[in-house]
């Protein structure tokens, strides 16, 4: 399955919304019928439909049944909202909305929601009235009916104001602008999306109307390797293919044919007679192709001429085609391997199904089983060593920089483990025998939010259960936190500058001391207490007793949240921020460079952690805290989104920076040079570190905001 941000838009799955409502004041109207319809690929599905009459709980106005012919008598009976809602969300089943003038539903959904006590974060979406503005910046309106005249799709799909009629109307209509769309540039999600919000008028008079803004499509931490699904677009054939084919005569017998390919390792052998092969003269033979001649026919078969079993016509691609050509017609073909063409029809090369998946699983998805498989810090290392070329590769592959980092933290979480278990082991060789109480093992900062890029060094601590003799249990811990540093420095995680690591006292102990720590920092709230704060706070557990670690974060947390004192500290040294421009607009820089984490990511990251503990909001990332604040309509939404806009463009141009410094044998780190953001990346990192000018205000603002 492509990654939703860029799935093309030719080959989308999604459902086509609308409503029906009592009136079209969003702040008033309730809704008395939910319809909807199928996309997939990229086609409208009429056939796979939706459609719920809902009890609105209030009279019908006359005028509103006059448009879609719904009274109360029609709903009588009738599914509430919060039972047709839940039905719906079945049967969308995480999918993209599209729709038209969305934004109005959506907000009707909200209130809805509102009213029902339950929760509704709005879907990621695409509305066909902005589609069709990018499509036709000229027209008059952009109604159903203006872009049905426009687009030449007839209206006559179940009856107008029906919600499934309307739903497949405005479906049709999003499959005719998919060509209008590609003559702008807009082919993926990602584009649809970019394109819309540049709609700044369009976007205004939503906010002034009270509707929804439509939700960009994202994509998330742990699942980020498997979403990744954008290279079959971007590379040809001839990067995967093997060469040179192997081709066998036809008079060739099938069990030479056998020897030759498990000699040489492959699966499939071209037959074709002498001379330079051509897809046009020659057949395949698999290995299937052989087990299936002899279990028909016996040992027997092995002695007959390969030419009689080959498959023939030869199914082929060519050499320059790109990769998810390969993919489609082997999918549609139902075949598992396919020749290799030039453009003059010679065969040049051979493609399996086997070279697809081992491209897609090489690096990627290869690299977790390679630290989970390594023994001793060697071969953590050489294991590790692989993440800048594969955060490299994702970013080619237009993964967003949230993403990768949520991979780099995945890993370093897994390499922490690893040494983790290398240390226990070095402490039974050593003769200090196994824990002597349960305990787990934390990565804090930004690993713990699973924001770490490549610069990353070790920020670790250990809990553990109450000893019955605490002084052998610090010592056992204390050599365990030392071998564990150790392996993770080996292994390409350098010691942290700062101690933070379980071999220095103050990052190890009972539950107790931990407790006693908490209340320490938050009681005393002294410079190095809101140090701890920052580091301590985003911590999870990687390996040993969770249970443990889980406990310790509720509680950090009941204590956090009833220390008001603490979360004005914290406000008090966001609000020291400035963003790192001049007077004249420019970067503020230091050699050449200009520090992206003290300019941009530290205020973002301090104010969703400083309003998390105020709020009592137990979430680690700083997208989710953010996203939990605005679920709890703490803060103003476009305030929100301007933070996880600019939490997105600074991790991406560090990330950016890094990848190119250490390509280049330089240290990562968090400075960057604006030079290579181009014009454009520059224009957009300016204006994220100047979005953030403010957040010290709102911080001090939100603390106490029900």
């Amino acid at each position: 399955m492509p990654a939703p941000s860029v799935q093309p838009l030719i080959a989308l799955d999604a459902v086509v919304l609308d409503t029906e409502t009592t009136g079209l004041d969003p702040a008033k109207a309730r809704i008395v019928q939910i319809g909807a319809v199928a996309l997939r690929q990229g086609r409208l599905l009429p056939e796979e439909r939706f459609e719920r009459l809902v009890d609105p709980g209030v009279p019908i106005p006359a005028s509103a049944t006059a448009i879609h012919h719904i009274d109360d008598a029609a709903v009588a009976g009738a599914a509430t909202f919060a039972q047709a809602f839940e039905a719906f969300e079945t049967f969308r089943a995480g999918r993209i909305l599209v729709g038209h003038n969305l934004g109005f539903d959506l907000a009707i959904i909200r209130r809805e929601c509102r009213l029902a006590g339950r929760a509704f974060a709005p879907p990621p979406s695409l509305d066909t009235r902005l589609l069709g503005q990018i499509c036709f910046p000229t027209l008059a309106g952009y109604t159903l009916e203006i872009l049905a005249e426009r687009t030449g799709v007839t209206l006559d799909r179940g009856g107008r104001h029906d919600a499934v009629g309307d739903a497949e109307s405005a479906g049709a209509i999003f499959v005719a602008l998919l060509p209008f769309l590609k003559e702008k540039g807009v082919r993926t999600v990602a584009e649809a999306n970019e394109a819309c919000r540049r709609l700044t008028d369009a976007m205004e008079g939503f906010a002034r109307a009270g509707w929804e803004e439509p939700k960009a499509v994202t994509a998330g931490g742990q699942g980020a390797l498997s979403r990744i699904d954008s290279y079959p677009f971007r590379h040809r054939v001839a990067d995967l293919m093997g060469r040179p084919p192997a081709v066998a005569p036809p008079d060739m017998t099938v069990m030479a044919a056998a020897r030759l390919m498990t000699e040489r390792r492959i699966s499939s052998l071209f037959v074709a007679p002498p001379g330079p092969p051509r897809v046009d003269a020659a057949g395949i033979v698999t290995e299937r192709d052989v087990m299936r001649a002899v279990a028909t026919g016996g040992a027997a078969a092995l002695e007959r001429p390969v030419g009689e079993i080959a498959s023939r016509p030869l199914a082929h691609v060519g050499a320059e085609d790109f990769v998810y050509r390969a993919i489609g017609r082997m999918d549609r073909l139902k075949v598992r391997h396919l020749a290799v063409s030039d453009a003059a029809g010679a065969i040049v090369g051979a493609l399996s199904a086997r070279d697809l998946l081992r491209m897609r699983a090489s690096d990627a998805l290869a690299l977790g089983d390679a630290i989970e498989a390594a023994e001793g810090a060697p071969a953590m290392a050489a294991a590790f060593a692989r993440m800048p070329l594969v955060a490299r590769q994702l970013i080619e592959e237009e993964v967003t920089a949230v993403q990768v980092a949520a991979v780099i933290s995945h890993e370093i979480g897994a390499l922490t483990a690893r040494a983790a278990r290398e240390a226990e082991a070095m402490m039974l060789a050593e003769g200090a025998g196994p824990p002597p109480v349960a305990y787990a093992v934390l990565v804090l900062g930004s690993v713990g939010r699973g924001e770490s890029l490549l610069a990353a060094d070790q920020d670790n601590a250990v809990v553990t259960e109450v000893a019955a003799d605490p002084e052998a249990a610090d010592r056992w811990f204390a050599r365990f936190g030392a071998h564990m540093a150790d392996i993770l420095d080996a292994a390409g995680v350098a010691y942290c500058k700062g101690g933070v690591m379980a071999r220095n006292p103050g990052f190890r102990g009972s539950i107790e001391d931990w407790r006693g720590r908490i209340a320490d920092w938050i009681g005393r709230t002294r410079p190095e207490d809101l140090l701890a704060v920052d580091i301590f706070f985003d911590f999870r557990a990687v390996h040993g007793d969770t249970r443990l670690a889980e406990a310790l974060f509720d509680e950090a947390y009941a204590a956090a949240h009833a220390a008001p004192m603490l979360a004005k500290l914290l406000a008090e040294q966001i609000g020291a921020h400035r963003p790192p421009l001049t007077l004249f607009g420019g970067f503020r820089l230091t050699e050449g460079r200009v520090d992206l984490k003290l300019g941009g990511l530290f205020p973002v990251v301090a104010a969703a952690r400083c309003l998390a503990l105020r709020h009592d909001i137990r979430r680690r990332s700083t997208r989710e805290r953010i996203a939990a604040l605005r679920e709890k309509t703490i803060g103003a939404a476009e305030d929100l989104e301007r933070w996880l806009d600019a939490h997105g463009v600074l991790l991406d141009a560090i990330l950016r920076q890094q990848i190119i410094d250490l390509a280049a044998g330089r240290p990562p780190g968090s400075r960057v040079d604006p030079a290579i953001l181009g014009k454009a990346g520059q224009a957009r990192l300016k204006a994220a570190v100047g979005n953030l000018a403010h957040v010290g205000q709102t911080v001090r603002d939100l603390l106490f905001q029900a």
